[in-house]
């Protein structure tokens, strides 16, 4: 007895029972044969793997409905989607039609159909009909042979009947349909219903379910492209068979019939394709996956539209990329991931997660915790006076200074000088530390590495991460929303499924509420006040940052259903002077919160307040945390707390738990004469009739700057002995530049030559003159605009101003030579 051949398993059971049985007699074999017919059911029971397929699948992208976003080829270069779940109903209807009527009705294998095979293949003398049915089609295609010998066929049969034992027919069709063949590299009903027709599985017509219907069977001869005529005549085969069957009406027939077939297959949608790259590099798992993200395609479409329409006109002055970041500011679901143009210079790059300089963005988390640790209110003063730190000189993208200028407006005018002042003052090492703890984690170098460069650019972000530390601002506010209070990444997954803990944030509602305020503001510079009557018609916090040499444009704003990230640039990195955030980012970021307006995007459950007259009744706004926030009596004029000498009084909201400022220093008590018009000094016995009054001063560098651009602002008047310099106590006189203890390093000039140190100062009299003196040696004297230049030799040195009054300032100093050294 040979083993019939073609099979390991059948030969594996024709060596047991030879092994087994041997020469043995009749009667000694009747419990070997029940022995061996127990192993054999125990091998069917265990004939089919764990997975019937073992193949890989192509990635796909799906939106927060389960609406297709893009894909890509799978490993083995098949289009091959995982399984979708429920399938067509129209598709399933066709395909029982077309390859096994019985299906729902037999076992796995189809007695009536053998019948019927061997009939039809004897009388024609040649195999011309088959009985697989659709369950043995599916065994056959797990198998991946194309042996279709009796023996395979008996194998199929047998592992059909093994497989419904094991599950539902609705299973079983859905393995078939997933992993069918359709033609060209096409596996897969939703992957052909996508190359084929250009829509999901689920939205196929009855025409375009039946020409699905019949691919599998011949995908190689039937092939849409080709074979047209074939393809056309299966179609309506079996459309008309539906149709006698009952499944739709003569209308629908016509209607049918009269579409088109398929031509070649259609592009697959690009809806995220940057997203997806990130998402297949993220998961590393072999064999592809399938993305279900909380993206919506309407608004990634319209956000996409957007940033392409603006991207025209940025090209006209070879500016060639920009990304869109739109999130849910409660949840931080990623609504919209637009990561680049449609160009080709640089187009592939992933702007979203491209770490580009910060710019100003740094700036509101800055004055936030600020507000926190009491060291600034919202109205309280901050100087903006040319600032020397070292070797740093910040300048205001305005190149002007304003003196003095309330907290609030500074950090809406986005001054750089005030910014750096300021971060002096909190402490650059834990101000890195606080970004960190709110989840900026591109602050790869200590604190000291960045020094006061951290606030005006010199740090690192994504749009990534910056956007969801701005989502943070509102979330800290604190609204009853799920995460309130928390700073945390944005995510492309629902957020039931976020795995972190939600850590307490840092800064206080009260500050964060105060920040958003801030931002809210329609105070805005230059260019920026383009968008002021924009901006005033919504509710939205948005803050803008323009990087050095003109690489990056950001605008970020947000509002309690949305918080928007723009950036606009190059991916190279090369810098345009029409690189500017007012001109760029700014109008493309208004134009997504519009749209987002016009799709009827608002969230329900958020504060409304009245926006006045002319303009929509109602907007939304954060709730203010008043249970966070203590009303504090100021001077009105200074911002600070009031003191005894302050005369107009207000009242600011602050963060509860913040230390108290200091009283006002600007305001203090003048006793001037009868007339008012100058300062007196009273003694003892004295019997002139004088008046008390309340009266602003400012330090003489301030003054000297806030007194151009406040033309209300009443400088002290002088004291009644001296008619030429005015009075009120302390020096006249402010150096700018260099700063106490400054250690300067003097570069030379292009020609070689030893370089200059500008020396630069104000006083409080403009007309006042002022003696300067370096170390024993006379340099002159100036007038009204006070600069002076020298060459101080290495080592300490010291800088002597002398006014007419007889006044002097001196500063020391260290001159560094060409090594770095004193």
């Amino acid at each position: 007895m040979d083993p019939p051949g073609g099979n390991r398993d059948i030969v594996l059971a024709y060596c047991i029972i030879e092994c087994t049985m041997g020469k043995r007699s009749p009667r000694k074999r009747g419990p070997l044969y029940i022995s061996v017919l127990l192993v054999l059911l125990l091998m069917f029971a265990l004939a089919l793997p764990d997975s019937l397929f073992e193949v890989s699948y192509s990635p796909v992208l799906y939106d927060s409905e389960g609406r297709l976003l893009g894909a890509r080829v799978a490993q083995d270069g098949q289009w091959r989607f995982p399984d979708q779940g429920a399938l067509n109903e129209m598709f399933v209807i066709a395909l029982v039609e077309t390859e096994d009527r019985r299906f729902f009705h037999h076992p796995g294998v189809d007695p009536i159909a053998i019948v019927r095979a061997l009939g039809e293949n004897f009388r024609a003398r040649r195999v011309v009909s088959g009985a697989s049915t659709l369950t043995m089609q599916t065994i056959r295609l797990s198998r991946g042979r194309g042996n279709r010998s009796i023996v395979e066929k008996l194998i199929e049969a047998a592992l059909a009947l093994r497989l419904e034992l094991g599950h539902s027919k609705e299973e079983i069709l859905a393995l078939y349909a997933a992993n069918a063949p359709f033609g060209a590299n096409v596996v897969g009903l939703e992957a052909a219903a996508w190359r084929w027709f250009g829509r999901g599985s689920q939205d196929l017509s009855w025409a375009e379910a039946a020409t699905l219907a019949v691919l599998p069977n011949s995908p190689g001869l039937i092939h849409p492209g080709r074979n047209r005529a074939a393809l056309h005549s299966r179609r309506d085969a079996l459309l008309e068979a539906l149709h006698r069957r009952g499944h739709f009406d003569a209308e629908t027939l016509t209607l049918s019939l009269a579409e088109p077939i398929p031509q070649e297959p259609l592009p697959l949608p690009r809806g995220a394709p940057h997203l997806l790259e990130r998402l297949i590099m993220e998961a590393r798992e072999p064999g592809g996956r399938t993305f279900y993200t909380t993206i919506d395609r309407e608004i990634q479409e319209r956000a996409g539209e957007i940033l392409n329409r603006a991207s025209g006109r940025f090209a006209e002055n070879h500016i060639m990329n920009g990304a869109i970041l739109v999130i849910d500011t409660r949840t931080g679901e990623t609504a919209a991931y637009v990561a680049n143009t449609n160009t080709s210079h640089g187009g592939d790059v992933d702007i979203i997660q491209a770490r580009r300089s910060s710019g100003s963005l740094l700036k509101p988390f800055l004055y936030a915790a600020m507000l926190d640790s009491g060291d600034i209110m919202p109205s309280s003063l901050v100087s903006d006076i040319p600032t020397r730190i070292g070797s740093f000189s910040p300048e205001n993208i305005t190149r002007t200074y304003l003196g003095v200028v309330p907290a609030d407006e500074a950090l809406t005018r986005s001054l750089n000088v005030s910014a750096a002042r300021s971060l002096r003052i909190y402490g650059v090492d834990r101000f890195a530390r606080l970004l960190r703890s709110l989840g900026l984690s591109t602050l790869f170098r200590e604190g000291a590495d960045y020094g006061l460069t951290l606030i005006l650019g010199g740090a690192e972000v994504t749009l990534w991460e910056i956007t969801g530390l701005y989502a943070g601002l509102g979330r800290a506010v604190g609204t009853n929303w799920p995460g309130e209070g928390s700073f945390f990444p944005p995510t492309v997954f629902p957020s039931a499924t976020r795995a972190a803990p939600l850590q307490p944030s840092p800064l206080s509602p009260g500050a964060t509420y105060l920040t958003l305020e801030a931002l809210v503001s329609t105070v805005r510079p230059g260019e920026e006040a383009i968008w002021q009557e924009f901006a005033s018609s919504r509710n939205i916090a948005w803050k803008t940052g323009t990087s050095y040499g003109f690489r990056d444009a950001w605008a970020i704003g947000l509002s309690p259903e949305w918080t928007v990230g723009v950036w606009i640039g190059n991916a190279s990195g090369e810098g345009r002077a029409e690189l500017r955030s007012a001109t760029t980012a700014a109008p493309v970021l208004f134009e997504v919160f519009s749209a987002l307006d016009a799709m009827g995007w608002q969230r329900p459950g958020i504060s409304h307040r009245d926006q006045g007259e002319g303009a929509p009744t109602q907007r939304s706004w954060f709730f203010q945390p008043s249970g966070e926030l203590r009303s504090t009596e100021v001077c009105a004029i200074s911002g600070y707390p009031a003191g005894v000498h302050c005369e107009r009084i207000g009242y600011v909201d602050v963060p509860r738990h913040a230390p108290a400022l200091g009283p006002c220093p600007f305001c203090r008590t003048v006793v001037l004469n009868e007339e008012g018009n100058l300062l007196v000094r009273l003694e003892a016995g004295s019997r002139e009739i004088t008046q008390e009054r309340s009266w602003f001063v400012l330090p003489p560098a301030e003054e000297w700057y806030y007194r151009r651009w406040n033309l209300d602002y009443r400088p002290l008047p002088r004291e009644a002995e001296s008619r030429s310099s005015p009075a009120g106590g302390g020096n006249a006189m402010a150096l700018f530049n260099p700063e106490p203890g400054a250690q300067v390093l003097i570069p030379r000039e292009l020609d070689g030559r030893e370089g200059r140190l500008v020396f630069s100062a104000a006083h409080r009299d403009e007309q006042g003159l002022i003696y300067w003196h370096l170390d024993d040696t006379y340099l002159g004297s100036t007038q009204t605009f006070h600069e002076m230049e020298a060459r101080p030799l290495p080592g300490q040195r010291s800088i002597t101003l002398v006014d007419g009054n007889g006044s002097t300032l001196v500063r020391e100093f260290t001159v560094l030579s060409a090594e770095g050294a004193p």
